[in-house]
């Protein structure tokens, strides 16, 4: 059964749809079975992995609003066992189409249970928004995680991101966790950088992502060739730092085939190595 994630933060402009094809991808080649589904309008994650969203006949929006089978419309990608559920411009008209509706928070999760069992992750990319549709991915995820770029106005909006994420845990989905914040667009080089990541690991402690997201040329690239960065080019900083990312997710769920023991044993290993260069 597969750990659903969704990506979201209502600012625009801070990786989400970035961070959303390449954990997906990261994961897939690290022979996860790997859905990303496009939860958002601009259906830019699908033209990331190399689909025209204009050439999409059929979205996540029929699987909402007319029940059709997803596993009917599922896409293959160019990545092995990465897998996508595309997004159309007619999701925005699903918002409004859903206010009727009796279980409109749930209509997502409905759709995702059809082929949860077919996959061991499922990555949904929100919408820049704290829209309907967004609080249906918020319903149907596992957790979330909350990227930030570090910038001045990161931590605008991520109180009321914070608050949105609390009221889905009250009210709809008590299962919801954070799985974490990730940090995204950090360049060294800026001390505004440096002082975004002390402030926001400051104030959230362990729940930020021990792995950081460096601006990066060839991340930027990418999706102007519909491809994720571990296809355009598995050697780039990039590229590193989503497998990291995904490694980091992994051992955090126990899913890397590594024992407790094993654990143990290699922190002390570390332990001797520090001992031994002093």
């Amino acid at each position: 059964m597969a750990k659903i994630i969704a990506i979201a933060n209502q600012k625009g402009g801070v990786g989400k749809t970035t961070t959303a094809i390449n954990l997906a991808a990261s994961l897939a080649v690290l022979e996860f079975k790997t859905l990303l589904v496009d939860a958002d309008p601009q259906a830019n994650a699908t033209s990331g992995v190399g689909f025209d969203p204009r050439t999409v006949k059929t979205s996540i929006y029929e699987c909402i609003i007319n029940e059709v089978e997803p596993r009917d419309i599922i896409l293959d990608t160019k990545t092995p066992n990465l897998y996508l559920l595309p997004s159309h411009i007619d999701l925005v008209g699903a918002e409004i189409e859903m206010i009727q509706l009796a279980n409109r928070e749930r209509m997502m999760k409905l759709v995702l249970e059809k082929v949860k069992d077919e996959f061991d992750f499922i990555i949904i990319d929100c919408s820049p928004s704290l829209g309907l549709i967004t609080i249906n991915a918020l319903t149907a995820a596992d957790s979330v995680i909350i990227p930030v770029q570090c910038e001045y106005f990161a931590l605008e909006g991520l109180g009321k991101l914070l608050n949105t994420i609390k009221i889905v845990q009250n009210r709809l989905n008590p299962e919801l966790a954070i799985e974490g914040i990730l940090l995204t667009m950090y360049d060294m080089r800026l001390r505004l950088s440096n002082q975004v990541v002390e402030e926001v690991k400051t104030h959230f402690q362990d729940l930020v992502f021990d792995t950081i997201i460096q601006r990066n040329t060839k991340l930027g690239e990418a999706p102007s060739f519909g491809e994720s960065i571990i296809m355009h080019d598995a050697t780039s900083k990039g590229a590193i730092n989503y497998l990291n990312l995904a490694r980091e997710i992994l051992q955090k769920n126990n899913m890397t085939g590594m024992s407790a023991e094993d654990k143990v044993l290699t922190e002390k290993v570390m332990d001797k190595l520090k001992v031994s260069d002093n």
